[in-house]
């Protein structure tokens, strides 16, 4: 047993080196799993294969910046940008509208759940909206009904295609019956869209649902979505418990839809921007 025991800080103490506390390697956050295939993935892999998997292809979601990033040629303009929703429904559950709205905002820095911009795939003007996941879950209020509108109303005086990317959970329930309108808003002005035979591309990804589906990302001149997007109206619970059926393997899956005639085609992220630049010269002619 020891009597003495030598004071800290003596002559004789070990000097430690000045990396000893950095010698761990910090790996958290560097690193996602993959839920299909269930394969880690380096981010920055991930980053570089525009988060597609590279074991089995699935598809990760990707916010709104991270989408126009993808399809357009470089610099975009933005129009819209201040829009925000004004809560006129005075709407509170387990919290308030405007705090849900709030923390929304300063999460993705944007006033609301789109992005409406004009810029060019491959040279060709276009006006293109990105939904943004992120906010709210995508729902479309009065604010993204008014900001497609006037994306709609924007192609129709340049004659430049349109392009909406959707990613949304449907309506959003804090705006009650003024987010419905929103379907028949936008629905009408696709209409104007059309007699003035101006193309309208709708692209699903994962998720697009609700109120989303069943109005502006199914009226597309040329509907295609993204590999493994789940599309519908209803979630495949709700419909189960309503028709007391098992659903079938995939139902609600891009592909599914495909094989029923849902859809045009199903093309891979990487290939997106190829795809509907040709789809547009087809519907436009070669860029002048």
């Amino acid at each position: 047993m020891s009597w003495f025991k030598r004071e800290s800080g003596g002559p004789e103490k070990k000097q430690s080196k000045p990396d000893e506390g950095e010698r761990k390697v910090k790996t958290e956050g560097l690193w996602q799993k993959c839920e299909s295939c269930k394969e880690i993935i380096w981010k920055k892999d991930l980053e570089e294969s525009h988060s597609v998997c590279p074991k089995c292809g699935a598809h990760f979601r990707i916010d709104a910046v991270a989408r126009l990033q993808l399809l357009l040629d470089g610099p975009y303009q933005q129009f819209d940008a201040e829009l925000s929703s004004s809560d006129p429904l005075d709407f509170v559950d387990q919290r308030s509208y405007r705090e849900r709205l709030a923390t929304a905002q300063a999460a993705t820095s944007l006033a609301d759940a789109l992005i409406s911009a004009a810029g060019t795939i491959d040279g060709r003007k276009v006006q293109i909206c990105a939904m943004e996941p992120k906010f709210i879950g995508g729902s479309m209020g009065a604010v993204m009904g008014e900001k497609i509108t006037r994306a709609i109303e924007r192609s129709i005086a340049s004659r430049q295609p349109l392009v909406i990317i959707s990613a949304s959970g449907g309506a959003r329930m804090q705006e009650g019956a003024i987010s419905l309108m929103q379907l028949a808003k936008i629905s009408a002005a696709l209409m104007r869209l059309d007699e003035a035979r101006v193309p309208y591309i709708s692209v699903l990804t994962d998720p697009t649902t609700g109120g989303v589906t069943a109005s502006l990302a199914m009226l597309g001149d040329l509907n295609i979505a993204e590999p493994g997007a789940l599309i519908g109206f209803a979630g495949p619970r709700v419909i189960e418990q309503t028709i007391r059926q098992k659903l079938p393997e995939g139902f609600q899956r891009s592909e599914f839809l495909l094989k029923h005639g849902m859809l045009d085609a199903v093309v891979p992220r990487m290939e997106l921007k190829t795809y509907i630049s040709k789809a547009l010269t087809f519907f436009s002619g070669p860029v002048q």
